[in-house]
């Protein structure tokens, strides 16, 4: 694609590296950018820098946070004693937007998946271990098992189990109203709602 400015070539290859975006989308951002007035324009680009600057990993859940702990892990209206093992940040979101489960959240950063090259030791599953066997900071009476329904996440879901298993937690999954290949993130949140307050114990 000829484009008439380096400088507008140079937003195109930039804005064209985010997922789903190719090249006539990218423009069409870049020449929405070129109307927006300066003040516009410094607040979007201040946005972009400051996710990279000012977004952290919780330290204790490795949800997403401005600060040190985020607000669930903070917050006293929690039910602490109930961890909910997530493979991503995104099905935190989604799991909230339910307003079906007042418990604590464990994010694992995705599954064990060997032909991926993602390992045990790429994953928080040592951090969540941690949390079980110590008790700290609270100590934890069940973990709900709330990974994709693939086989990676049965994989993962297996290995926690077992690993979990001589810690005398109680461990349970989603119920089944989910599909069997689905993300959580892209569930209802009817259907997603349901299947954690009725969610059953791990079964293997």
């Amino acid at each position: 694609m000829d484009l008439p400015s380096i400088a507008l070539q140079r937003a195109v290859e930039q804005l064209s590296r985010l997922p789903g975006v190719g090249k006539r989308s990218a423009l069409r951002y870049a020449m929405h950018l070129l109307k927006m007035n300066g003040p516009e324009v410094q607040d979007f680009a201040d946005a972009i820098v400051r996710l990279k600057t000012d977004v952290h990993h919780c330290h204790l859940c490795h949800n997403l946070s401005d600060s040190e702990t985020c607000p669930i892990c903070s917050s006293p209206k929690r039910q602490r004693s109930i961890v909910c093992v997530v493979e991503n940040v995104q099905e935190v979101m989604a799991i909230e937007n339910t307003q079906q489960y007042r418990g604590l959240y464990h994010v694992l950063g995705g599954v064990i998946s060997p032909i991926d090259g993602v390992g045990i030791h790429d994953l928080t599953i040592d951090a969540l271990f941690e949390r079980v066997r110590t008790g700290q900071p609270d100590p934890i009476e069940e973990v709900i098992l709330a990974l994709p329904t693939t086989m990676e996440g049965d994989t993962t879901n297996f290995y926690i189990n077992k690993q979990l298993a001589p810690l005398g937690v109680k461990v349970s999954v989603l119920a089944r109203g989910i599909a069997v290949g689905d993300n959580l993130e892209y569930t209802d949140e009817i259907t997603l709602g349901r299947s954690i307050v009725n969610r059953v114990p791990f079964a293997q």
